[in-house]
């Protein structure tokens, strides 16, 4: 099971806060995996690999823009999120997924399968994506059959970006995918270190005649594409209250639920299997 919330615009830190939150939560197993859906204000974000150099604009300049710098514990370089971007968080058991093999899902699976959730979102709206060998992401550019792209013809535009961390088999942190993200903001960065290759969004990849969607509409469609991947029911959940009050009630239950004597209308059943059972 999925289940998932679309939160709108959210504080980078809060985003922060409610990962932790939930994955605490997914690891005492009183959730099930949970996909956050938000888009975030401006914000640059250092993952364990990241340099420095690679934010290319100063402090100053940063600050006039109204955009702040995080550094985090995910992988991956620089990436920047902000408005019009779909930013998703799963916050998944890996134990509770398997691969295509049958065996257990590792992180690097794990990103593969987000990879391909990306890809066929793209393909909902009639565009062509894929990925480039040896670069994590979502890219556009016209893929080969076998969804790679071929890297030499130098026209792949990124449009979706990919980091996790993983911590006692939990994942956080995720995906950023470029709705009608303004691009200009990615001039204050080499993002995920590359410095060769553009950005890109769905505002400018979609067919003409397509209708580009609502942010919330493609969180909706996001989710049900992470079901097909990870062949796993996805539900909504209304709100973080919602799903607090679900994993309240998990933990007021107790570890087992047998009861410690056999009710006295089983044992009367039990003389009668003729006799229907009434719930």
């Amino acid at each position: 099971m999925i289940e998932y919330l679309y939160l709108g615009r959210v504080g980078y830190d809060e985003g922060l806060r409610l990962q932790a939150e939930v994955a605490a939560l997914r690891l005492a197993a009183r959730v099930d995996n949970t996909l956050l859906l938000l888009e975030h204000p401006p914000v640059l974000t250092l993952g364990r690999n990241a340099r420095r150099e690679n934010v290319l604009a100063s402090d100053e300049l940063l600050a006039r823009r109204g955009v702040t710098l995080h550094e985090i514990n995910r992988g991956g370089d620089v990436t920047y999120h902000g408005p019009g971007q779909l930013v998703g968080y799963p916050v998944f058991d890996l134990r509770s997924l398997v691969n295509a093999k049958g065996g257990r899902l590792g992180p690097v699976d794990f990103v593969r399968m987000m990879e391909e959730a990306l890809i066929r979102l793209c393909g909902v709206y009639g565009v062509r994506a894929g990925r480039i060998a040896g670069l994590t992401g979502v890219w556009c550019g016209g893929p080969a059959d076998d969804g790679n792209l071929d890297a030499s013809k130098g026209k792949e535009r990124k449009i979706g970006a990919i980091g996790i961390h993983v911590s006692r088999g939990i994942t956080s942190h995720g995906f950023a995918f470029n709705v009608t993200t303004d691009l200009r903001d990615f001039q204050l960065i080499n993002p995920c270190g590359i410095t060769d290759k553009p950005v890109t969004s769905l505002e400018r990849e979609i067919p003409e005649g397509v209708s580009l969607p609502r942010l919330e509409e493609m969180a909706h469609k996001a989710a049900r594409q992470f079901g097909q991947v990870f062949a796993q029911q996805v539900l909504a959940v209304e709100s973080l209250d919602a799903l607090r009050a679900q994993a309240a009630a998990k933990r007021e239950l107790p570890a087992e639920d047998t009861p410690r004597q056999v009710p006295a209308e089983v044992e009367r059943l039990h003389g009668d299997p003729e006799r229907p059972v009434r719930a």
